[in-house]
């Protein structure tokens, strides 16, 4: 198979409780892609299962966001917090 189909087919398949085994499978598959195109294709779901272990990691911790929360991966350096409609305040005021 394609390296970078089965790391698609991993992306997509991935679990709780197969996470860390995925994203080790899927590194030692990212090593064997050919070509910059290739690794471009596959970066999308190696970023995909980073995300999905980081955040599956911080749930076993007690550290879960709310859905509607932004990530600190999301977040724009140097924004401040963000008030409780979710919009930031320099978002909000209007340019002159």
């Amino acid at each position: 198979m394609d390296p970078v189909a089965e790391i698609k087919k991993l992306y997509y398949g991935a679990t709780k409780s197969t996470i860390q085994r995925d994203v080790e499978r899927a590194i030692d598959l990212l090593k064997t892609v050919p070509t910059e195109d290739e690794r471009e294709r596959a970066a999308v779901y190696m970023d995909g299962l980073s995300l999905m272990r980081s955040e599956w990691a911080a749930g076993r911790a007690g550290g879960v966001a709310s859905a509607g929360s932004p990530s600190r991966a999301s977040a724009r350096p140097g924004a401040g917090p963000r008030g409780r409609s979710g919009r930031s305040k320099v978002s909000s005021r209007r340019s002159q």
